[in-house]
């Protein structure tokens, strides 16, 4: 009989209570932090999964959940640029969703700020603690019954400074692991740091979507978008996100971590979570000055931190180009900034070599495009590419539709 190399691993199980055997399919639960062991398992009994997933960042981890995602339809390479891959979601779920995203504090205007009986804030939406239970029961049991819990273990800013922040964020998306892979410090290193009951943020995330799904998934991107809610609890660290994987809505550590729930700890400990980029210029005599800039979304922060000089002799550095975590130097009373994101996610439209054309160097390998057209030699393509884009390309857009280059 030939000698051949078969696939092999070992499965653990966990017994939770009203939820019965859970194979631990990677990773050891009992090596874990006990605070976090006690928490996982609430969430695990919550939420049912088939089996549970622990990921510790390494490339193996990344080349297996990419393989898985590219064999179930969720993800295709794109043949032209290294290590890229195209993604298309539900039509349903493309974007963030203010109208569902909501804060849970015992005072309101914690929350948002005071208006006129009647009428609606835009900057924040308050639900209190009992009625955001109401919802929190008509979705979140069973939610991943049939599906994987992966348990993501991640830094925001370096692992082990004392400007950074911890988080674990539970899914079953591996989509959002491999994300959270790009835009965060996934490592098992994490677990080290929490040995002693340190505190952290908790992040639980689901699709909406238990198998077997009730109603056609559409693209391979199950999502629930009837039910979708965002919902912070400042007081306590913790995120609840459900029915949409959409990535601002499920990498849990953008938005919701690194602005929402860090703007309390921010407070609470006398720094600032700020929606602003991060640059450096540098003059031709070596002077380096650092400028922290806000403007909302889609608005240029990423144009101007990524900028390319055009006056002889300058220089620009971008240390980040949508979140600043800032402190005042103890000493000098100097103001310092920390990126605490590790990738860049950005919005395509308009992103050319003429707009960004660090950006578009940038994305060239290692990166995921979602909902982007895709032309017929295996590149990218989104409206602001047309002057790059040969005449007569063959491109198909995220919709599935056929198109022709200079539109």
């Amino acid at each position: 009989m030939e000698d051949v190399n078969v696939p092999f691993s070992e499965v653990h199980h966990l017994i939770i209570e009203k939820v019965g055997n859970v194979p631990v399919k990677k990773g050891d639960f009992q090596s874990l932090p006990t605070h976090v062991q006690s928490w996982l398992a609430q969430m695990i009994q919550l939420c049912a999964p088939h089996d549970v997933y622990i990921c510790d960042g390494s490339d193996e981890e990344g080349e297996t959940l990419t393989k898985t995602l590219v064999e179930i339809g969720q993800i295709s390479p794109l043949k032209k640029y290294e290590n890229c891959y195209i993604c298309r979601t539900d039509p349903r779920d493309v974007a963030r969703v203010e109208s569902k995203t909501f804060l849970i504090t015992k005072d309101k205007y914690e929350s948002v700020a005071h208006s006129r009986e009647g009428v609606s804030g835009v900057l924040g939406l308050w639900k209190s603690a009992d009625d955001m239970k109401k919802e929190i029961d008509a979705r979140f049991p069973g939610c991943m019954s049939g599906r994987t819990l992966y348990v993501i273990p991640f830094s925001m800013g370096p692992i082990g400074s004392p400007l950074s922040k911890i988080g674990v964020e539970i899914t079953d998306s591996a989509y959002v692991v491999l994300s959270m892979r790009v835009m965060t410090r996934v490592s098992s290193a994490i677990w080290k740091h929490l040995r002693h009951g340190e505190e952290f943020v908790r992040g639980l995330h689901s699709v909406g979507v238990p198998l077997p799904a009730a109603n056609p998934i559409v693209n391979n991107w199950p999502c629930n978008p009837e039910k979708t809610m965002i919902t912070h609890f400042p007081d306590s660290r913790k995120i609840m996100s459900f029915g949409s994987g959409y990535g601002g809505n499920s990498l849990l550590g953008k938005k919701c971590f690194a602005l929402r729930i860090a703007g309390r700890i921010a407070n609470d400990e006398g720094w600032l979570a700020e929606h602003m980029l991060i640059m450096s210029v540098t003059n031709p005599q070596g002077q380096e000055k650092f400028i922290a800039a806000a403007f909302p979304s889609a608005c240029g922060k990423t144009n101007l931190a990524m900028l390319n000089p055009t006056i002889p002799g300058y220089k620009i550095r971008c240390v980040g180009d949508d979140i600043a975590w800032m402190r005042f130097d103890k000493e000098t009373g100097e103001l310092r900034a920390i990126n605490p994101e590790a990738g860049f996610f950005g919005v395509a439209p308009g992103t050319n070599m003429k707009t960004n054309p660090n950006a578009v160097l940038t994305c060239l390998k290692n990166s995921i495009f979602t909902n982007v057209g895709e032309t017929a030699d295996g590149g990218f393509y989104w409206e602001g590419l047309e002057e790059e884009t040969p005449a007569g390309t063959e491109i198909t857009s995220w919709t599935g539709r056929k198109l022709s280059g200079k539109l």
